[in-house]
């Protein structure tokens, strides 16, 4: 079958349901037999449990067809706010097997079958989005930051299609202000694409099935999508900035967003990311 308007093949016709469900059938197996392992050093309070989802998503990454490239210095510093773009549940698996850090997530996602169980053990912090649980919500994250734990944010407050960033939610940009010591929190911009299919760039045609967004369905969604093929997801770390590098939320997240656009665009367009994000946002100011 092919696209009415660009006369290719559709992602539906470039799906295989064979390589979806052998992919499938090498993950799940394997996921089952990691969850209580993770359950047990996490009961026991073993390092083992930070580096343990990293280990298990880098070997995701390979089970499944995702080639990440990064692009830029991650940034050493404990405790370090990756602060990112959102495009699909993907997204997790990337991050994941390139930091060793906790996701900032939706209440939601804790309830969810299998991958709700995994957010748990990652050590996920699950945020309400109704404001009166910000001031708590934003006092743990707080509490983890002031741990020396890293953790990940995406400020959009859910996913888009990867052709454009969503405004940031300032609220939880707050946590550089109630922070202990704001001057030893790193902020680290970090702009996520996805770009390539089987080493050729992705059409935007095909960006929805690799994007979830609005009211797709879950389970048809990854299943079309591991059947498509190879994808590469690039992540580009833009230089990190201290907590208290502008005097308000607001300001500190327009910064941010400026810098993850920026990176988004390039990395969409086939260009370098641009080289100094001081300069960059100046430009775009």
């Amino acid at each position: 079958m092919r696209d009415r308007r660009t006369g290719q093949p559709r992602a539906e016709a470039l799906s295989s349901p064979w390589q979806a469900t052998g992919r499938l059938l090498v993950y799940l197996p394997f996921t089952l037999v990691l969850l209580p392992v993770q359950m047990l050093v996490l009961a026991l309070d073993l390092r083992v449990a930070r580096w343990l989802p990293h280990f298990y998503h880098r070997l995701c990454c390979r089970m499944l067809g995702f080639k990440v490239v990064v692009k830029g210095d991650i940034s050493c510093n404990r405790p370090t706010l990756f602060v990112s773009n959102h495009i699909s549940y993907i997204d997790i698996i990337a991050f994941g097997s390139v930091l060793e850090a906790s996701f900032i997530a939706k209440a939601e996602i804790k309830d969810w079958p299998l991958f709700g169980r995994l957010a748990k053990l990652q050590r996920t912090l699950f945020i309400e989005r109704r404001s009166r649980h910000a001031a708590r919500q934003r006092d743990e994250i707080s509490e983890r930051l002031d741990a020396g734990d890293n953790l990940i944010l995406f400020p959009e407050g859910t996913s888009c299609d990867g052709q454009q960033v969503l405004p940031f939610k300032s609220a939880l940009f707050s946590v550089a202000e109630r922070s202990t010591d704001s001057s030893k929190l790193t902020i680290q911009p970090v702009s996520v694409a996805y770009t390539r299919l089987d080493g050729i760039p992705l059409r935007r045609a095909l960006r929805p099935h690799y994007a979830w967004y609005g009211d797709m369905t879950l389970v048809p969604h990854l299943i079309e999508m591991l059947g498509i093929g190879k994808v590469t997801i690039e992540i580009i770390f833009h230089d990190p900035v201290p907590g208290d590098h502008l005097p308000t939320r607001k300001e500190l997240a327009d910064y941010c967003r400026r810098v993850v656009v920026a990176g988004v665009d390039a990395a969409n367009s086939g260009r370098s990311a641009p080289a100094g994000d001081a300069d960059l946002v100046t430009a775009n100011s």
